[in-house]
């Protein structure tokens, strides 16, 4: 086991790189245009990396950071109902996380990280290290760092961090701008921590990468269902790729050969067909009733519903996530627990058996998490969704005319998440140039075994060496 020695920990180091949402289509098969990770991709191995289920965010970073799977994390999305409740939900957040990082491991070993908006880090955790949080800190007026006095060292330094842009906008002009600030302030805090504190971990998450793909895919995509040939915005993901590149480089200058390099995505990206209203489709079938239909477009959680005559509801988002009503379980609930896996078969047949708005079929995928999971812990839905290879969002809100939409109903979105993300990984101990694919519970183990720690009880995937 790896000993503390006068203060610095453990010999081998590792810095994780975390592009949110990067996707192999421009970093593999571009990789000629982005020279600093093409050399990365030369001189190690990498490789098309599944995500967990959902491929989203929250949860897939802890996935990620535990190896872990979300039904062991209780963790299903951002937002999760709360006790059965029809409207009541809670927020993920740092404190939702029971299970163990690889940073945790790595203080018990007398190890120092360096963490800088990791999802979820709001509210800071401590660490045995310096920590930055998330893009679900509600702003620099919060306390963001651990330790406290970070912060005030960070403020007098830079000025005040950016955590996250308001992507769906129509100002296009706006958001680069805001998202190419976000990306400099924090590489430039970056550059100061890499070098000035102590560390033998170093993972930060690139959230920016992910907002120029929601942003700005319609104006990339040629097969998307709104690209217009040669407009203005058609390069704009490539030159951003392109300036974290050359961001990368200079961090890159700070480490040594010695240091395992390791890039990660959570998911990968491809266009989005549409949003499918989820809701208007059960209510088309007869599993949801209000007591009023809306004339115009309005979340679920507005309408006045008849429970006493619903037997199931949607939530919106980039996956579907259904909801029985089950008499005992839900305040007014009308299955019978009896009925409850009959209900719930009946329902996910005519789910897969839903089709596109020209007749086309689709490749809609249908978990069930008390299934699905080894173990399903927390506030779980009892249908999980993912409509034709998650090419169609599900679109919670009611009202449009229509089951499907053109666009996403809460505000532009050109991307969905693709189920496969990316790693590439550089350390002195592997051969050269291969190529391998591998699963988001690959990476905890991968980062343990490469600073020849102990993997936890529970632990999923395998090390990548």
């Amino acid at each position: 086991m790896l000993k503390a020695k006068e203060g610095k920990a453990v010999k081998k180091k590792v810095l994780v790189i975390g592009l949110d949402c990067a996707t192999s289509q421009i970093v593999f098969d571009q990789k000629e245009k982005l020279p600093v990770l093409g050399k990365l991709m030369d001189e190690g191995i990498y490789g098309k990396m599944r995500s967990s289920d959902p491929p989203i965010t929250i949860p897939a970073w802890m996935v990620m950071c535990t190896g872990k799977d979300p039904g062991k994390l209780g963790l299903y999305g951002f937002r999760h109902r709360k006790d059965y409740s029809y409207k009541d939900i809670w927020i993920a957040t740092s404190s939702s996380i029971k299970e163990k990082k690889v940073w945790d491991i790595i203080g018990e070993h007398g190890g120092q990280s360096c963490l800088v908006s990791v999802p979820p880090s709001y509210p800071p955790p401590p660490v045995k290290g310096n920590l930055i949080s998330c893009f679900i800190t509600p702003g620099d007026e919060k306390e963001y760092t651990y330790p406290a006095s970070l912060r005030d060292e960070l403020e007098e330094k830079f000025g005040t961090y950016i955590f996250d842009a308001v992507f769906r906008t129509d100002q296009k002009d706006e958001l680069l701008k805001q998202i190419y600030t976000m990306t400099a302030k924090r590489f430039e805090v970056m550059d100061y921590l890499i070098q000035e504190k102590p560390w033998d971990f170093f993972m930060f998450v690139e959230i920016g990468v992910d907002r120029m793909h929601h942003a700005f895919w319609k104006y990339m995509d040629r097969e998307h269902h709104l690209y217009v040939p040669g407009n203005t915005y058609e390069n704009a993901i490539m030159e951003y790729y392109q300036d974290l590149d050359a961001k990368l480089e200079r961090l890159l200058s700070h480490v040594d050969d010695q240091t395992a390099v390791l890039v990660v995505s959570d998911h990968g990206a491809k266009r989005m067909k549409g949003a499918f209203c989820i809701n208007e489709w059960l209510i088309e079938q007869g599993y949801l009733v209000l007591k009023e239909k809306p004339s115009s477009p309005v979340s679920l959680d507005r309408l006045d519903v008849d429970w006493s005559r619903t037997k199931a509801w949607g939530w919106g988002g980039y996956y579907a996530r259904i909801f029985l009503n089950i008499e005992g379980r839900e305040a007014q609930g009308i299955v019978s627990p009896s009925d409850y896996e009959k209900e719930r078969n009946l329902l996910a047949e005519k789910l897969a058996a839903v089709k596109g708005p020209a007749g086309e079929s689709w490749k809609t995928k249908i978990l069930k998490p008390q299934e699905y999971f080894s173990e399903a812990v927390g506030d779980y839905p009892d249908l999980m969704i993912y409509f034709d290879d998650l090419f169609w969002r599900s679109a919670g809100t009611l009202g449009h005319g229509t089951k499907y939409l053109l666009e996403n109903d809460t505000g532009p979105d050109d991307a969905v998440h693709a189920q496969e993300g990316i790693y590439i990984l550089k350390d002195a101990s592997i051969k050269k140039g291969g190529r391998k694919d591998a699963d988001i519970l690959d990476i905890a183990p991968t980062i343990l075994s490469i600073m020849d720690l102990p993997l936890p009880d529970g632990i999923k995937g395998k090390s990548l060496i």
